[in-house]
């Protein structure tokens, strides 16, 4: 990669490729062995990130409900995790399919693949851990994910935000589309932010 790549902070689109994000930092598709380490990272983001936005309650439902990668992220090949010095501290995806947030509950539509041209695909499951936030790092995750999926032929993105991360998706050229009031499998309440934006 060039080194004006680096500066601009955009990512290559290259299946497979490990990205510089910085000196200590590479970004690189996740894979089945990752997954006990992503799973720390997000148990340690909704501790010492999450929590500054959500109550002890919540918290307590995110670990038990959220804490876990879905597989088809890793098994399609649209989940990064963020590396330094060998350890993740950071990760995210894109998913081509139904599913668009965790923490739900299971639905029938969850694994069915969307239609690039009509629908957007979705942003999931972005996590880094605390001390390692306003780095870069996820944005430069979501960088990715906007790159593939637009190769692979979507036009739109959509999430459902957290409030730690809203601030941060916005930045990202996000926009708002409304107020979600979800419930945690348990029945906790959950408020998310859908958000979407143009990758055309």
């Amino acid at each position: 990669m060039s080194a004006r790549s680096v500066r601009s902070g955009r990512l290559p689109f290259h299946l497979g490729a490990a990205y510089l994000m910085n000196e200590a930092v590479t970004l690189r598709h996740a894979t089945v062995e990752d997954i006990p380490e992503i799973e720390r990272v997000m148990r340690e983001s909704i501790t010492g990130i999450s929590s500054r936005t959500y109550d002890s309650r919540q918290v307590e439902s995110l670990l038990k409900f959220v804490a876990y990668l879905d597989r088809d992220l890793v098994s399609d090949l649209t989940y990064f995790v963020a590396e330094e010095n060998g350890t993740i501290v950071g990760c995210g995806g894109w998913s081509r399919r139904g599913r668009l947030y965790a923490g739900s509950g299971p639905d029938a539509g969850d694994a069915r693949l969307l239609d690039p041209a009509n629908e957007a695909a979705r942003i999931r499951a972005m996590f880094v851990v605390p001390g390692r936030e306003r780095r870069g790092i996820g944005r430069r995750i979501l960088q990715a994910c906007e790159d593939e999926a637009r190769a692979s032929g979507f036009l739109r993105l959509e999430l459902m935000a957290m409030l730690s991360g809203h601030a941060m998706y916005l930045v990202a050229g996000f926009r708002d589309l409304e107020h979600v009031e979800a419930h945690l499998e348990d029945g906790t309440p959950f408020p998310l932010i859908r958000m979407e934006k143009s990758v055309r």
